[in-house]
């Protein structure tokens, strides 16, 4: 059985879905991490802006984490599943245009 993963360093997960059976990770590491130990999710729910370190250094965001899933993590992404709940305009439509051109390309390889 898989699971599904909720990006996001403040919101919870009742804060953006109805259904609360997420696991949920705060920043860049903790998505890797979580993946690298468990496998590919069924389904994630992406936030882009993951705030800073102490020195208010920004952290890695919501794309390094698509882009690791990409570039990154070998896995078959082809059956990826995912929303991106970031209230970042910007971030969003990079994220999504990222993804979907992505899963576009593998389906066109196929």
């Amino acid at each position: 059985m898989g699971y599904k993963l909720f990006l996001d360093d403040l919101r919870t997960v009742e804060m953006v879905y109805t259904s609360n059976d997420f696991v949920v990770v705060r920043t860049f590491n903790e998505f890797v991490n979580y993946i690298k130990e468990n496998g590919l999710p069924d389904f994630i729910s992406f936030d882009n802006d993951l705030g800073e370190d102490n020195e208010g250094k920004i952290l890695p965001d919501g794309y390094a984490c698509a882009k690791w899933l990409v570039n990154e993590s070998n896995l078959d992404l082809s059956s990826l599943n995912f929303k991106v709940h970031s209230a970042n305009p910007v971030a969003k439509i990079q994220i999504e245009s990222f993804l979907n051109n992505y899963l576009k390309f593998l389906n066109s390889e196929k």
